[in-house]
């Protein structure tokens, strides 16, 4: 309970303090989009590691050497918790964002601070507007910025990993970068697996070998994503020791 009483209390914090931001950031930094982007990303880091602290994360992390420092990626990941991002998000090297889905849109806030870290608002059910949200993930990888999807769609329930969406690799075949494999362990454990509260716990993150699409038999090109997917879960069941 009390993990969660000083969460809200920092929530409230964030909450009065960002349309300040907001208005510092429109004011000094509205063409400057590198300024803003160092310290958008610096300062969602600061909170996320923050409510990790509260929440009492600890994570084992693993195969940091595996990211470019010279190229933006497309890290490809299992899924099965808020806090994915949370913690995934304090390690990235270059300015990142996520595909989330279309609903996150629609809460205030939470959808700006969403487009200043460059993430993307995919609607499934939409195959046109999906495109579009594709080809803009492909022009930010060419502009330096990488991307994080999670194919499953969804939040799994359990360990077991969802089959992935077609077409949810199409920014790296398009545009050429390396997949991440971006892979988390026991992150349920921390809300998910005992809502509303928090529990201290023990995740695990790799990040797995660059897969470059170009060095690929052509057969593990046509099946992309479930080439990704096996080796995320084989990375996924090596690390469960660990948790």
């Amino acid at each position: 309970m009390i993990r969660l009483i000083f969460f809200l209390l920092y929530a409230v914090i964030i909450i009065i303090a960002t349309p300040f931001l907001f208005l510092f950031m429109h004011v000094f930094w509205k063409n400057k989009t590198e300024k803003r982007d160092r310290f958008t990303q610096s300062f969602v880091r600061m909170v996320f590691r923050h409510v990790l602290f509260i929440a009492g994360v600890h994570t084992t992390v693993l195969g940091l050497e595996n990211i470019p420092e010279d190229t933006p990626v497309l890290y490809v990941g299992n899924h099965r918790s808020y806090f994915d991002i949370l913690i995934s998000y304090i390690y990235f090297k270059k300015p990142t964002g996520y595909v989330a889905k279309k609903e996150m849109e629609k809460i205030p806030l939470l959808r700006t601070w969403m487009k200043y870290v460059h993430c993307l608002f995919l609607d499934r059910t939409n195959p046109k507007e999906g495109l579009k949200t594709i080809l803009t993930g492909i022009d930010n990888v060419k502009n330096g910025y990488s991307v994080v999807i999670f194919p499953e769609g969804t939040r799994a329930k359990t360990d077991e990993m969802l089959p992935f969406k077609e077409g949810s690799l199409k920014i790296a075949e398009k545009s050429g970068c390396p997949i991440i494999p971006l892979v988390q362990n026991n992150t349920s454990a921390a809300f998910e697996d005992h809502m509303p509260f928090f529990k201290k716990c023990h995740t695990v993150i790799e990040f797995g070998k660059p897969i470059i699409i170009s060095e690929l038999s052509p057969e593990d090109k046509k099946f992309l994503g479930a080439y990704t997917r096996n080796i995320i879960q084989e990375i996924h069941e090596k690390n469960k020791v660990l948790v």
